[in-house]
Parts: C-alpha cells; sequence; structure tokens
C-alpha cells in the first residue's frame, strides 16, 4: 500500500494548525522610529539576536522573522502574548517551550525561512515542518557553473545530470536551486542544521509535481513536498514528514515523536495550504492586541 491510497483524513479541527503565511518585505521601509517601535514589541533580551546582523536588510528580515513567529504561535495556539517562548535547539531549528496543552494539534511544529524579499512561516499540528525559499541570485564573481561545482558533493548523481542538463546558465541554475530548495526544507525539517549527506536524499518529480524522495535509495512513504514558484525568481519548498525521522535534540523538544499508523497518516494527509500574504502592519497589529488583551485581563484580575 502506497501513501496515497491512505483515506483522507477529514479532522477539520487539526487543519487549523497548517498555516502556511508569507511577507514581502520589499514593501515594508520603516524609519529608524518605525523598527524601533516594532523591536520594542519584544523583551530586551531577545533584542541582541536582531540587532546583531550589520546589513539593514538583514536586521528587517530577522525582525519580521520573529513578528511572523509570536503572531502565528499567538493566533493558531491562543497562547497568551507574555506565555510564547521560542527557544533553538543546538542546531538552530526554533521550537516552542510551552506547557499549554493544545490536543487537536498532538504535535504542532513550526518552521521559518527569508532569502531575497521574502520571509516565510508554515506549521504543522503532527508531522514535522521543514520549509525553504529560495531567491534565484546570480552568482557574484562566479560563472554559474563554477558557483554550482561547489555543491556539486550534496546532489546524487541523477540530480547533478538533470541540473547540468537544464539548458542554458539560468536555467541551470533554477534548476539548482529548485533541487537545493527542497533539500533544505527536509534538513529543516529533521532539525539537523546540516547539509552532509545530502546525496543520500534524491528527489523525483513529473514537472516539479508529485514529488518524491528516496532516502539511501529507498523510496519513502513517509514525506511529503511542495515547491511553489513565487515569481520574480523566488521559489518556496515545504516537507512534511514522520516526527520519529527528527534529530534526538530536535526530537526531545517535541510533544510525541511516535504515533500509531492512523494517527500519523491523519496529520500526514492533511491538505496543504495556500500561502497567505501578511503585512508587516498586520502582524504588529496583532502582537499589540495580544499585549492590550494581556494587561487588560491582568488589570482585571487585580480588580
Amino acid at each position: 500500500m502506497t501513501a496515497d491510497e491512505y483515506p483522507e483524513s477529514e479532522g477539520p479541527s487539526m487543519e487549523e494548525g497548517v498555516r502556511r503565511w508569507l511577507v514581502d518585505i520589499s514593501k515594508w521601509c520603516p524609519s529608524p522610529q518605525d523598527f524601533s517601535s516594532a523591536l520594542s514589541l519584544f523583551p530586551p533580551s531577545q533584542h541582541s539576536s536582531i540587532l546583531r546582523f550589520v546589513k539593514s536588510e538583514d536586521r528587517k528580515r530577522a525582525l519580521v522573522s520573529r513578528l511572523l513567529q509570536y503572531a502565528l504561535l499567538h493566533q493558531v495556539l491562543g497562547i497568551p502574548y507574555e506565555q510564547i517562548s521560542i527557544k533553538r535547539t543546538l542546531e538552530g531549528k526554533p521550537y516552542l517551550e510551552c506547557d499549554k496543552d493544545v490536543t487537536e494539534f498532538p504535535n504542532f511544529n513550526f518552521n521559518v525561512s527569508h532569502h531575497g524579499d521574502y520571509v516565510t512561516i508554515a506549521s504543522e499540528p503532527l508531522c514535522l515542518v521543514g520549509l525553504d525559499i529560495v531567491s534565484c541570485t546570480i552568482p557574484w564573481k562566479e560563472t554559474v557553473t563554477e558557483f554550482i561545482q561547489n555543491f556539486s558533493s550534496y546532489f546524487s548523481r541523477l540530480e547533478w545530470d538533470f541540473i547540468i542538463g537544464a539548458g542554458n546558465e539560468e536555467q541551470i541554475l533554477v534548476e539548482f536551486y529548485r533541487y537545493w530548495c527542497l533539500k533544505e526544507a527536509y534538513v529543516k525539517a529533521i532539525g539537523s542544521g546540516l547539509a552532509c549527506g545530502l546525496d543520500r536524499v534524491e528527489f523525483h518529480h513529473i514537472g516539479w509535481t508529485n514529488i518524491n524522495v528516496k532516502i539511501d535509495g529507498t523510496y519513502s512513504l513517509h514525506w511529503k513536498f511542495w515547491l511553489l514558484d513565487l515569481g520574480e525568481k523566488h521559489y518556496i519548498s515545504i516537507a512534511r514528514g514522520h516526527p520519529r525521522s527528527a534529530t534526538e535534540s530536535y526530537k526531545s523538544t517535541l510533544k510525541r515523536a511516535e504515533f500509531s499508523e492512523d494517527e500519523y497518516f491523519a496529520g500526514f494527509h492533511l491538505p496543504d495550504v495556500g500561502f497567505v500574504s501578511q503585512t508587516v502592519e498586520q502582524l504588529i497589529s496583532i502582537l499589540q492586541d495580544a499585549k492590550k488583551a494581556q494587561t487588560t485581563e491582568g488589570g482585571t484580575m487585580q480588580q
């Protein structure tokens, strides 16, 4: 029996945990005061992780990434703003540290990515989720061939043949980024933070749909992948897989890593959803309202 032969899960409550949000940061040009105001939404202890970047564009991406995480976690899980605690594993995988138990989402987790004009976030209620976005930028001071050659060891022979045989330099570069985007989504889903051994992970597809993966030469029925073209040479990929595939350090942060076959496929076959475009102003508004609600509740309780 293949994965696609399992019955689709209806589970409407679990579907609420499948979120895909995207921000086009090229449309946000904050003044220093606007940036400081948005930054002040977070505790001072978190400011250094944003301000450590030298370039203003990198600071902007880091800030918007944090806004996305807090806004999504508050909106989807209903966690009061002050109780949201986001930490990272040793490998850099972000996770929610929270005692709140949301029974509809037996293993809620999320992933973020940013490159080029976009910052994105994706969440899943049970399966691991990996997310990666790429901007097909032309290499600086290198030809396309010289640039991609640096990464040849990360691809299987079959993948590499498809890349170098894609056509002209522009087509080769796009093909390279498509495969790279999928591999990064897989790495980020399991929480390894490492690209080593990626030649063992081989992707097969039909026109970049019906994407399947071979791991160590065997097709895996426990992974699904999607690759989307955002236009302007931006591609985004999503990986959905079994929690038992997580690295040990990341697995220790999950609520559960083992599920029965029925439980797992209920999450595995949830419909994927499209990306919802958010503006920075919308995210700020969500968090401002969340903070106000917290203050109001606190004042009511004290009275």
